[in-house]
Protein backbone atom coordinates (compact mmCIF):
# COMPACT_ATOMS: atom_id res chain seq x y z
CA UNK A 1 0.00 0.00 0.00
CA UNK A 2 2.75 2.44 0.95
CA UNK A 3 4.65 1.65 -2.26
CA UNK A 4 1.51 2.28 -4.32
CA UNK A 5 0.78 5.60 -2.60
CA UNK A 6 4.36 6.81 -3.12
CA UNK A 7 4.13 5.87 -6.80
CA UNK A 8 0.87 7.80 -7.18
CA UNK A 9 2.31 10.84 -5.38
CA UNK A 10 5.31 10.92 -7.70
CA UNK A 11 3.03 10.62 -10.74
CA UNK A 12 1.23 13.82 -9.71
CA UNK A 13 4.32 15.89 -10.61
CA UNK A 14 4.68 14.87 -14.30
CA UNK A 15 0.88 14.96 -14.72
CA UNK A 16 0.73 18.56 -13.55
CA UNK A 17 3.73 19.45 -15.70
CA UNK A 18 2.29 18.07 -18.95
CA UNK A 19 -1.16 19.57 -18.36
CA UNK A 20 0.41 22.99 -17.78
CA UNK A 21 2.64 22.53 -20.83
CA UNK A 22 -0.31 21.59 -23.03
CA UNK A 23 -2.41 24.54 -21.94
CA UNK A 24 0.53 26.96 -22.10
CA UNK A 25 1.13 25.85 -25.69
CA UNK A 26 -2.53 26.29 -26.62
CA UNK A 27 -2.57 29.77 -25.06
CA UNK A 28 0.30 30.88 -27.32
CA UNK A 29 -1.99 30.48 -30.33
CA UNK A 30 -5.17 31.78 -28.70
CA UNK A 31 -6.34 35.14 -30.11
CA UNK A 32 -7.20 38.17 -28.00
CA UNK A 33 -4.34 37.98 -25.48
CA UNK A 34 -3.81 40.35 -22.54
CA UNK A 35 -1.76 42.83 -24.60
CA UNK A 36 -4.55 43.06 -27.15
CA UNK A 37 -6.99 43.59 -24.29
CA UNK A 38 -4.90 46.44 -22.91
CA UNK A 39 -4.45 48.07 -26.33
CA UNK A 40 -8.20 47.85 -26.92
CA UNK A 41 -8.85 49.63 -23.61
CA UNK A 42 -6.32 52.36 -24.47
CA UNK A 43 -7.99 52.89 -27.83
CA UNK A 44 -11.45 52.84 -26.30
CA UNK A 45 -12.47 49.78 -28.32
CA UNK A 46 -13.34 46.24 -27.33
CA UNK A 47 -12.13 42.83 -28.38
CA UNK A 48 -14.68 40.06 -28.65
CA UNK A 49 -14.50 37.51 -25.90
CA UNK A 50 -13.80 34.71 -28.33
CA UNK A 51 -12.61 36.71 -31.29
CA UNK A 52 -9.32 37.92 -32.71
CA UNK A 53 -6.22 39.15 -30.94
CA UNK A 54 -2.65 38.23 -31.72
CA UNK A 55 -3.49 38.20 -35.38
CA UNK A 56 -0.50 38.33 -37.62
CA UNK A 57 -2.63 38.54 -40.69
CA UNK A 58 -5.40 40.80 -39.68
CA UNK A 59 -6.35 44.39 -39.87
CA UNK A 60 -7.84 46.45 -37.10
CA UNK A 61 -10.83 48.59 -38.05
CA UNK A 62 -9.86 48.35 -41.69
CA UNK A 63 -6.24 49.48 -41.46
CA UNK A 64 -2.90 48.04 -40.55
CA UNK A 65 -1.23 48.60 -37.20
CA UNK A 66 2.08 50.35 -36.73
CA UNK A 67 3.43 47.22 -35.04
CA UNK A 68 3.40 45.25 -38.28
CA UNK A 69 0.01 43.63 -37.54
CA UNK A 70 1.39 41.96 -34.42
CA UNK A 71 -1.41 43.29 -32.23
CA UNK A 72 -4.91 44.13 -33.24
CA UNK A 73 -5.74 47.80 -32.70
CA UNK A 74 -2.14 48.93 -32.10
CA UNK A 75 -2.35 51.41 -34.98
CA UNK A 76 -1.36 54.88 -33.83
CA UNK A 77 0.42 53.75 -30.64
CA UNK A 78 4.12 54.37 -30.05
CA UNK A 79 5.98 51.07 -30.67
CA UNK A 80 8.13 51.72 -27.61
CA UNK A 81 4.98 52.05 -25.51
CA UNK A 82 3.68 48.73 -26.86
CA UNK A 83 7.02 47.16 -25.93
CA UNK A 84 6.57 48.51 -22.39
CA UNK A 85 3.18 46.79 -22.23
CA UNK A 86 4.83 43.56 -23.41
CA UNK A 87 7.42 43.86 -20.67
CA UNK A 88 4.76 44.57 -18.06
CA UNK A 89 3.05 41.28 -18.89
CA UNK A 90 6.30 39.38 -19.39
CA UNK A 91 5.72 38.89 -23.11
CA UNK A 92 9.05 40.51 -23.98
CA UNK A 93 10.64 37.10 -23.37
CA UNK A 94 10.36 34.00 -25.57
CA UNK A 95 7.72 31.38 -24.76
CA UNK A 96 10.16 28.71 -23.44
CA UNK A 97 11.63 31.22 -20.97
CA UNK A 98 8.18 32.25 -19.78
CA UNK A 99 7.15 28.62 -19.31
CA UNK A 100 10.32 27.87 -17.33
CA UNK A 101 9.65 30.86 -15.04
CA UNK A 102 6.05 29.66 -14.64
CA UNK A 103 7.15 26.18 -13.53
CA UNK A 104 9.82 27.56 -11.21
CA UNK A 105 7.33 29.88 -9.51
CA UNK A 106 4.67 27.17 -9.24
CA UNK A 107 7.09 24.91 -7.40
CA UNK A 108 7.02 27.59 -4.66
CA UNK A 109 3.23 28.05 -5.09
CA UNK A 110 3.87 31.55 -6.40
CA UNK A 111 1.09 32.14 -8.95
CA UNK A 112 2.00 35.75 -9.71
CA UNK A 113 -0.43 38.66 -9.99
CA UNK A 114 -3.61 39.03 -11.97
CA UNK A 115 -3.19 41.01 -15.18
CA UNK A 116 -6.37 43.00 -14.75
CA UNK A 117 -6.93 43.00 -10.98
CA UNK A 118 -4.45 44.63 -8.66
CA UNK A 119 -4.09 41.56 -6.46
CA UNK A 120 -1.99 38.41 -6.16
CA UNK A 121 -3.57 35.37 -7.77
CA UNK A 122 -3.30 33.30 -4.60
CA UNK A 123 -5.10 36.04 -2.64
CA UNK A 124 -7.77 36.22 -5.34
CA UNK A 125 -8.34 32.46 -5.17
CA UNK A 126 -8.47 32.57 -1.36
CA UNK A 127 -11.08 35.31 -1.64
CA UNK A 128 -13.31 33.24 -3.94
CA UNK A 129 -12.65 29.84 -2.34
CA UNK A 130 -15.21 30.07 0.53
CA UNK A 131 -18.06 30.40 -1.96
CA UNK A 132 -17.07 27.29 -3.92
CA UNK A 133 -16.37 25.35 -0.72
CA UNK A 134 -19.80 26.29 0.62
CA UNK A 135 -21.61 25.23 -2.53
CA UNK A 136 -19.54 22.10 -3.07
CA UNK A 137 -19.45 20.88 0.52
CA UNK A 138 -23.14 21.21 1.35
CA UNK A 139 -24.27 20.03 -2.09
CA UNK A 140 -22.06 16.94 -1.99
CA UNK A 141 -23.08 16.13 1.58
CA UNK A 142 -26.80 16.38 0.81
CA UNK A 143 -26.47 14.49 -2.49
CA UNK A 144 -24.84 11.51 -0.75
CA UNK A 145 -27.19 11.66 2.24
CA UNK A 146 -30.18 11.51 -0.11
CA UNK A 147 -28.89 9.28 -2.91
CA UNK A 148 -27.36 6.40 -0.95
CA UNK A 149 -30.30 5.64 1.41
CA UNK A 150 -32.76 6.18 -1.45
CA UNK A 151 -30.78 3.92 -3.78
CA UNK A 152 -30.61 1.18 -1.14
CA UNK A 153 -34.34 1.50 -0.48
CA UNK A 154 -35.11 1.26 -4.20
CA UNK A 155 -32.94 -1.85 -4.51
CA UNK A 156 -34.67 -3.54 -1.56
CA UNK A 157 -38.13 -2.53 -2.88
CA UNK A 158 -37.27 -3.21 -6.52
CA UNK A 159 -40.39 -3.43 -8.68
CA UNK A 160 -42.70 -2.06 -5.96
CA UNK A 161 -44.88 1.06 -6.22
CA UNK A 162 -42.28 2.95 -4.16
CA UNK A 163 -39.60 2.07 -6.72
CA UNK A 164 -41.82 3.12 -9.64
CA UNK A 165 -42.92 6.45 -8.15
CA UNK A 166 -39.43 7.37 -6.96
CA UNK A 167 -38.02 6.49 -10.40
CA UNK A 168 -40.52 8.84 -12.02
CA UNK A 169 -39.50 11.65 -9.66
CA UNK A 170 -35.83 10.94 -10.34
CA UNK A 171 -36.35 11.10 -14.11
CA UNK A 172 -38.14 14.45 -13.79
CA UNK A 173 -35.37 15.86 -11.57
CA UNK A 174 -32.70 14.59 -13.96
CA UNK A 175 -34.43 16.21 -16.93
CA UNK A 176 -34.54 19.66 -15.32
CA UNK A 177 -31.27 21.61 -15.77
CA UNK A 178 -29.94 22.92 -12.47
CA UNK A 179 -29.73 26.50 -13.74
CA UNK A 180 -33.37 26.40 -14.91
CA UNK A 181 -34.49 25.05 -11.56
CA UNK A 182 -32.42 27.78 -9.87
CA UNK A 183 -34.30 30.44 -11.85
CA UNK A 184 -37.61 28.83 -10.86
CA UNK A 185 -36.61 28.86 -7.18
CA UNK A 186 -35.60 32.51 -7.49
CA UNK A 187 -38.93 33.46 -9.08
CA UNK A 188 -40.93 31.59 -6.45
CA UNK A 189 -39.01 32.24 -3.23
CA UNK A 190 -36.59 35.12 -3.75
CA UNK A 191 -38.89 38.00 -4.54
CA UNK A 192 -39.47 37.24 -8.21
CA UNK A 193 -43.26 37.26 -8.56
CA UNK A 194 -44.40 35.38 -5.48
CA UNK A 195 -42.72 35.14 -2.06
CA UNK A 196 -39.73 37.01 -0.62
CA UNK A 197 -38.54 34.25 1.70
CA UNK A 198 -34.88 33.80 0.79
CA UNK A 199 -32.22 36.38 -0.17
CA UNK A 200 -31.66 37.01 -3.85
CA UNK A 201 -27.88 37.27 -3.97
CA UNK A 202 -24.60 36.75 -2.13
CA UNK A 203 -23.38 34.22 0.39
CA UNK A 204 -24.03 36.47 3.42
CA UNK A 205 -25.82 39.76 4.10
CA UNK A 206 -24.07 43.13 3.96
CA UNK A 207 -24.36 43.53 7.73
CA UNK A 208 -23.01 40.03 8.44
CA UNK A 209 -20.01 41.28 10.45
CA UNK A 210 -22.27 43.17 12.84
CA UNK A 211 -24.45 40.13 13.59
CA UNK A 212 -24.06 37.83 16.57
CA UNK A 213 -22.41 34.44 16.04
CA UNK A 214 -25.73 32.59 16.04
CA UNK A 215 -27.30 35.12 13.66
CA UNK A 216 -24.28 34.82 11.35
CA UNK A 217 -24.84 31.06 11.11
CA UNK A 218 -28.54 31.58 10.40
CA UNK A 219 -27.80 34.23 7.78
CA UNK A 220 -25.22 32.01 6.06
CA UNK A 221 -27.61 29.03 5.96
CA UNK A 222 -30.43 31.25 4.69
CA UNK A 223 -28.30 32.40 1.76
CA UNK A 224 -27.21 28.84 0.95
CA UNK A 225 -30.65 27.22 0.82
CA UNK A 226 -31.69 28.04 -2.76
CA UNK A 227 -28.35 27.54 -4.58
CA UNK A 228 -27.67 24.28 -2.73
CA UNK A 229 -31.16 22.94 -3.49
CA UNK A 230 -30.69 23.84 -7.16
CA UNK A 231 -27.44 21.84 -7.29
CA UNK A 232 -28.76 18.88 -5.28
CA UNK A 233 -31.90 18.33 -7.40
CA UNK A 234 -29.92 17.52 -10.52
CA UNK A 235 -27.00 15.90 -8.73
CA UNK A 236 -28.55 13.11 -6.66
CA UNK A 237 -30.36 11.33 -9.50
CA UNK A 238 -27.48 9.52 -11.21
CA UNK A 239 -25.92 8.57 -7.87
CA UNK A 240 -29.23 7.14 -6.66
CA UNK A 241 -29.55 4.90 -9.72
CA UNK A 242 -25.89 3.89 -9.47
CA UNK A 243 -26.39 2.89 -5.83
CA UNK A 244 -29.55 0.95 -6.64
CA UNK A 245 -27.95 -0.98 -9.50
CA UNK A 246 -24.87 -1.75 -7.42
CA UNK A 247 -26.99 -3.21 -4.62
CA UNK A 248 -29.17 -5.16 -7.05
CA UNK A 249 -26.07 -6.68 -8.58
CA UNK A 250 -24.75 -7.76 -5.16
CA UNK A 251 -28.12 -9.02 -3.88
CA UNK A 252 -28.27 -11.65 -6.62
CA UNK A 253 -24.80 -13.08 -5.87
CA UNK A 254 -24.17 -16.47 -4.31
CA UNK A 255 -22.77 -15.28 -0.98
CA UNK A 256 -26.01 -13.38 -0.27
CA UNK A 257 -28.14 -16.43 -1.05
CA UNK A 258 -25.89 -18.53 1.18
CA UNK A 259 -26.20 -16.05 4.05
CA UNK A 260 -29.99 -16.06 3.71
CA UNK A 261 -30.04 -19.85 3.71
CA UNK A 262 -28.06 -19.85 6.94
CA UNK A 263 -30.69 -17.61 8.54
CA UNK A 264 -28.58 -14.46 8.82
CA UNK A 265 -30.68 -11.41 9.65
CA UNK A 266 -31.71 -9.30 6.65
CA UNK A 267 -30.17 -6.05 7.95
CA UNK A 268 -26.89 -7.81 8.75
CA UNK A 269 -26.72 -9.16 5.20
CA UNK A 270 -27.62 -5.77 3.73
CA UNK A 271 -25.29 -3.55 5.76
CA UNK A 272 -22.68 -6.06 6.88
CA UNK A 273 -21.94 -7.75 3.54
CA UNK A 274 -23.73 -6.16 0.58
CA UNK A 275 -23.06 -2.55 1.59
CA UNK A 276 -19.26 -2.93 1.67
CA UNK A 277 -19.11 -4.48 -1.80
CA UNK A 278 -21.81 -2.37 -3.46
CA UNK A 279 -20.34 0.94 -2.27
CA UNK A 280 -17.05 0.38 -4.09
CA UNK A 281 -18.45 1.52 -7.42
CA UNK A 282 -20.12 4.52 -5.75
CA UNK A 283 -16.82 5.56 -4.21
CA UNK A 284 -15.12 5.19 -7.60
CA UNK A 285 -17.17 8.08 -8.94
CA UNK A 286 -16.70 10.32 -5.89
CA UNK A 287 -13.57 12.23 -7.05
CA UNK A 288 -15.09 13.18 -10.38
CA UNK A 289 -18.34 14.18 -8.67
CA UNK A 290 -16.53 16.33 -6.12
CA UNK A 291 -14.43 18.12 -8.74
CA UNK A 292 -17.51 18.71 -10.90
CA UNK A 293 -19.59 20.08 -8.03
CA UNK A 294 -16.82 22.16 -6.47
CA UNK A 295 -15.45 23.83 -9.57
CA UNK A 296 -17.45 23.41 -12.77
CA UNK A 297 -21.01 22.47 -11.91
CA UNK A 298 -21.54 25.60 -9.83
CA UNK A 299 -20.70 28.14 -12.58
CA UNK A 300 -24.25 28.93 -13.69
CA UNK A 301 -25.52 28.75 -10.10
CA UNK A 302 -22.89 31.30 -9.10
CA UNK A 303 -23.99 33.59 -11.92
CA UNK A 304 -27.71 33.29 -11.15
CA UNK A 305 -27.35 33.90 -7.41
CA UNK A 306 -24.48 36.42 -7.75
CA UNK A 307 -22.06 34.16 -5.88
CA UNK A 308 -18.49 35.16 -6.68
CA UNK A 309 -16.73 31.79 -6.54
CA UNK A 310 -13.99 29.88 -8.35
CA UNK A 311 -16.23 28.73 -11.20
CA UNK A 312 -17.15 32.29 -12.15
CA UNK A 313 -13.56 33.45 -11.60
CA UNK A 314 -12.18 30.81 -13.97
CA UNK A 315 -14.72 31.64 -16.66
CA UNK A 316 -14.16 35.40 -16.46
CA UNK A 317 -10.39 34.93 -16.49
CA UNK A 318 -10.58 32.77 -19.62
CA UNK A 319 -12.73 35.35 -21.39
CA UNK A 320 -10.45 38.28 -20.45
CA UNK A 321 -7.28 36.22 -21.06
CA UNK A 322 -6.06 36.77 -17.51
CA UNK A 323 -3.48 34.02 -17.92
CA UNK A 324 -2.02 33.95 -14.37
CA UNK A 325 -5.50 33.31 -12.97
CA UNK A 326 -6.31 30.79 -15.71
CA UNK A 327 -3.13 28.77 -15.13
CA UNK A 328 -3.43 28.95 -11.34
CA UNK A 329 -7.07 27.79 -11.46
CA UNK A 330 -6.11 24.95 -13.80
CA UNK A 331 -3.21 23.97 -11.55
CA UNK A 332 -5.37 23.92 -8.42
CA UNK A 333 -8.25 22.08 -10.11
CA UNK A 334 -5.89 19.41 -11.43
CA UNK A 335 -4.05 19.03 -8.14
CA UNK A 336 -7.29 18.70 -6.16
CA UNK A 337 -8.61 16.15 -8.67
CA UNK A 338 -5.46 14.01 -8.43
CA UNK A 339 -5.47 14.16 -4.62
CA UNK A 340 -9.15 13.21 -4.48
CA UNK A 341 -8.50 10.19 -6.69
CA UNK A 342 -5.72 9.15 -4.34
CA UNK A 343 -8.01 9.54 -1.34
CA UNK A 344 -10.58 7.43 -3.19
CA UNK A 345 -8.06 4.59 -3.46
CA UNK A 346 -7.35 4.80 0.26
CA UNK A 347 -11.07 4.60 1.03
CA UNK A 348 -11.25 1.54 -1.24
CA UNK A 349 -8.85 -0.31 1.03
CA UNK A 350 -10.58 0.83 4.21
CA UNK A 351 -13.94 -0.49 2.97
CA UNK A 352 -12.57 -3.68 1.43
CA UNK A 353 -9.16 -4.85 2.76
CA UNK A 354 -9.12 -7.59 0.08
CA UNK A 355 -8.02 -4.98 -2.47
CA UNK A 356 -4.29 -5.14 -3.12
CA UNK A 357 -3.06 -2.06 -4.98
CA UNK A 358 0.39 -3.46 -5.64
CA UNK A 359 -0.95 -6.58 -7.37
CA UNK A 360 -4.08 -4.85 -8.72
CA UNK A 361 -6.09 -7.98 -7.97
CA UNK A 362 -8.36 -9.24 -5.25
CA UNK A 363 -6.75 -11.49 -2.74
CA UNK A 364 -8.42 -14.82 -2.29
Amino acid sequence: MAQYLLKRLFLIIPTLFFILLLNFTIVQFAPGGPIDQMIAKLNGTAIGSFGGGNANNFEASGFESSMGDKYRGAQGLDPDFVKQIEKMYGFDQPAPTRFWLLIKNYLCFDFGRSYFRDIKVIDLIKEKFPVSISLGLWSTLLIYLIAIPLGIRKAVKNGSSFDTISSLIIIICYAIPSFLFAILLMILFAGGNYWQIFPLRGIVSDNWNSLSYLDQIKDYIWHMVLPVIAMVVGGFTSLTLLTKNSFLDEISKQYVLTAKAKGVHHNKILYGHIFRNAMLIVIAGMPAALVNIFFTGSLLIEVIFSLDGLGLLGFESAVTRDYPVVFASLFIFTLVSLVLHLISDIIYMIIDPRINFNKQVYAS
